[in-house]
């Protein structure tokens, strides 16, 4: 592990703490926790737990991506070298600016405008789509079917697919959350990320039935 390439990292882990820390005796002993795909509140809880949302969104998220290398049975993540490591940054930086959101959220008690959440996540998904055709077989990220994980050229074609599709549908939910109202983007958005995840899934097994016929 390189000691220097992991300091921006722990530095962005550590902003939405330090938000947290900043605001802390503002906030109410009350705060929202969720809201609905419309932006209303449908949860409430102890501040606190702003503290274990926020572990699970940015920390986690560090700790997982800097595990896995090691963890990973076949290696194959070690020798994407800095692929990976600009992969694991945009996750941890995507998790730390999503916790900063909730808790501003939180502090204010209303999303003023849900639709942010959207665009943020079509980038990501556009981001990533750049990323899946590069991804080695692995058992921890990527499109982790049965015949993804057997057949290597599985692997690859239906990353390779999944790469054009995700950025598509990252495209069409950001569109859609700059143009359409907040109802209609969150049903958008399901309909969506439900698609993007059935297609790959579907596809590597059409891929498999071809192989072997």
């Amino acid at each position: 592990m390189n000691i220097k390439k992991e300091i921006p990292l722990l530095l962005v882990v550590l902003i939405p703490f330090v938000y947290l820390a900043y605001i802390w005796s503002s906030l109410p002993d009350t705060v929202p926790l969720h809201w609905n795909y419309k932006g209303e509140i449908d949860d409430w809880g102890n501040k606190s737990s702003l503290i274990f949302i926020t572990f699970l969104l940015s920390g986690l998220t560090y700790i997982l991506f800097t595990v896995i290398p090691f963890i990973d049975p076949k290696k194959r993540i070690q020798t994407m070298g800095n692929k990976y490591h600009n992969l694991k940054f945009l996750m941890v930086l995507f998790m730390s600016a999503l916790a900063v959101f909730i808790i501003y959220s939180a502090k204010e008690q209303s999303i003023t405008n849900p639709s942010f959440i959207y665009l943020a996540i079509g980038l990501l998904f556009m981001l990533l789509g750049n990323y899946m055709k590069i991804i080695k077989a692995n058992y921890f990220i990527g499109i982790r079917t049965p015949w993804t994980l057997e057949y290597e050229s599985i692997w690859k074609s239906t990353h390779k697919l999944a790469s054009k599709i995700w950025f598509v549908g990252g495209l069409a939910i950001v569109i859609s959350s700059l143009t359409t109202n907040k109802d209609f983007n969150g049903i958008f958005f399901i309909s969506v990320i439900t698609l993007l995840a059935i297609i790959p899934v579907v596809y590597s097994y059409m891929e498999y039935r071809k192989l072997k016929k």
